[in-house]
């Protein structure tokens, strides 16, 4: 049996499901033939994946939440887990950024990022993670990003924030991998999604890579029990460069390269 297969017939749950990279991953585990739980602001969206998904075969369920919500992790788990629903694969993928100066940018994105980015993903995979435990098995796949290896000026909470998500995947990886549970860190670059407009990041969007493929590495390293994976070569390079590089000068190279115009 592939690694793949071991996907078959378990329910997976995904965050951020309604667009990018998260919509992808659900039709990617779909292909696995894995069910789906849909999770993500826009029920329309949601109802949308639903309905395409459904007219493969494949099962699925939504939960319409926000991250946003400290409250909204325990909702999605009580109308999954909690009623009787063993959810085996957990995607934290739900994310947001916001680009320009940190003294000028909004409050509330900015707020919103470390919510989302971090408190959400700690919330949800303590919820999940102990019933994995107790089970012996599990996957989760925490999205992080090429911005995770280095400071990045007027990136700079989305950058921290992902540098976290990063860390609090590897570091559960080693906790929980003599329970049968496996932990996996995508760190993809700039990819095919809302988040250009969404964080007015525009600058970033050059050589974008295929949302799809991001999504097949990345369900292929969390089948093949791999810790990190880095879908493309020029994230793989920067994360290889940054260990030999000291830190100010690739925060100054970046800010002169980012800089608003």
């Amino acid at each position: 049996m592939s690694n793949l297969e071991s996907f078959r017939g378990k329910w997976a749950l995904v965050t951020g499901a309604s667009s990018g990279i998260g919509a992808a991953i659900a039709r990617e585990l779909a292909g696995c033939g894995a069910k789906l739980v849909l999770t993500a602001r826009r029920r329309d969206r949601l109802e949308a994946l639903s309905a395409e998904l459904a007219a493969r075969g494949v099962e699925s369920r939504i939960v319409v939440a926000d991250l946003n919500d400290p409250q909204a992790p325990q909702r999605i788990y009580d109308a999954t887990e909690g009623a009787g629903l063993v959810v085996d694969i957990l995607i934290d993928n739900a994310g947001l950024g916001q680009f320009g100066p940190f003294h000028t940018a909004s409050p509330e994105q900015e707020f919103s990022q470390v919510r989302v980015n971090c408190e959400a993903v700690v919330r949800i995979s303590r919820l999940f993670v102990p019933r994995m435990v107790e089970r012996r098995r599990g996957w989760v796949l925490i999205v992080a990003s090429t911005a995770s290896f280095q400071p990045i000026p007027y990136l700079t909470t989305y950058a921290a924030t992902k540098a976290f998500d990063r860390f609090f995947a590897l570091g559960l990886a080693e906790e929980v991998a003599r329970f049968g549970v496996k932990v996996t860190a995508l760190c993809p670059g700039p990819t095919e999604s809302e988040f250009f407009e969404v964080s007015r990041g525009r600058k970033f969007e050059r050589r974008v890579q295929a949302t799809p493929e991001v999504a097949t590495l990345g369900i292929k390293a969390l089948a093949r029990g791999r810790r990190l994976v880095i879908p493309n070569a020029s994230g793989r390079f920067t994360a290889f460069l940054v260990r030999f590089l000291p830190v100010p000068l690739i925060t100054r190279t970046m800010e002169k390269f980012v800089r608003p115009t």
